[in-house]
């Protein structure tokens, strides 16, 4: 069962926490031990929805446990566990700020790829603004959102954009991609760059455009039990599971690509 869960870590930022709970399974698939407690994973906006799936899952699977998701900016993640938030898992849209992290002596062994993404244009139904790619994020008339510098798409759009020699002219920088796509989505913009993966999670809610030079800009996606995990049984559980087939599959599903 999900449902949201109250902002009480304790530190100077509130942080929603999603929660999935499961006290009643009745044990699960073979090579599942059971994991009672509480696993907390911080996690990269754009992995809500299908991190959101995974942990019902395991929490389905083993008696007792709650998920709990903490989904913003990567930065901010990785600026909440460098200042003490507790937190068992942290997944990343980029190695760099994992690097802040495990530079920080945080994580427990080395973070593992798990799934890459690229970026595309998301527009709204009809693609009113008449965008046909990158050069169009340039047009003083479009109203358009990216996200901040230091959030991971940012810095993918910064790229991208360096490689298309386009200039872009954005009306609103977001902390992370899922509120540049509730702009799209509202209306609110005429476009932005997000993840293909948030693209695929809105449905018909948005049109996608994809752009070529995206491929030079691909991030890379690490997960890593952190090395003060209050649960950490139940930590590696959740990143076996992410990085399982089972996994995989769901990610893929969801529009992301193989590490």
């Amino acid at each position: 069962m999900a449902r949201r869960g109250p902002a009480v870590l304790p530190m100077a930022m509130a942080v929603a926490l999603t929660a999935c709970g499961s006290g009643t399974a009745a044990g699960g698939p073979a090579g599942d031990t059971g994991v009672p407690g509480t696993v907390t994973v911080f996690a990269a906006a754009s992995l809500t929805d299908v991190f959101t799936s995974l942990g019902e899952e395991l929490a389905d699977r083993q008696p007792g446990l709650e998920v709990r998701f903490n989904f913003a900016g990567s930065s901010a993640l990785a600026t909440q566990i460098t200042q003490g938030a507790p937190a068992d898992v942290f997944a990343s849209a980029n190695e760099a700020q994992m690097a802040v992290v495990t530079d920080a002596g945080l994580a427990d062994g080395d973070p593992a790829v798990f799934a890459t993404n690229v970026l595309e244009i998301a527009v709204p139904v009809g693609n009113p603004g008449g965008v046909t790619g990158l050069a169009d994020l340039a047009r003083d008339e479009l109203a358009v959102a990216l996200c901040a510098p230091e959030v991971p798409c940012g810095a993918a759009a910064e790229d991208v954009l360096a490689a298309a020699g386009v200039a872009a002219r954005p009306d609103t920088l977001e902390e992370d991609v899922r509120a540049a796509l509730t702009k799209v989505e509202l209306g609110e913009v005429d476009a932005a760059l997000v993840y293909a993966s948030d693209v695929a999670s809105a449905g018909g809610a948005v049109e996608g455009i994809a752009v070529p030079e995206a491929e030079q800009a691909v991030n890379d996606y690490p997960i890593a039990v952190l090395a003060d995990a209050p649960n950490p049984e139940a930590a590696a559980a959740f990143v076996d599971l992410v990085r399982s087939e089972e996994g995989q599959r769901a990610l893929a599903d969801a529009g992301f690509r193989a590490p």
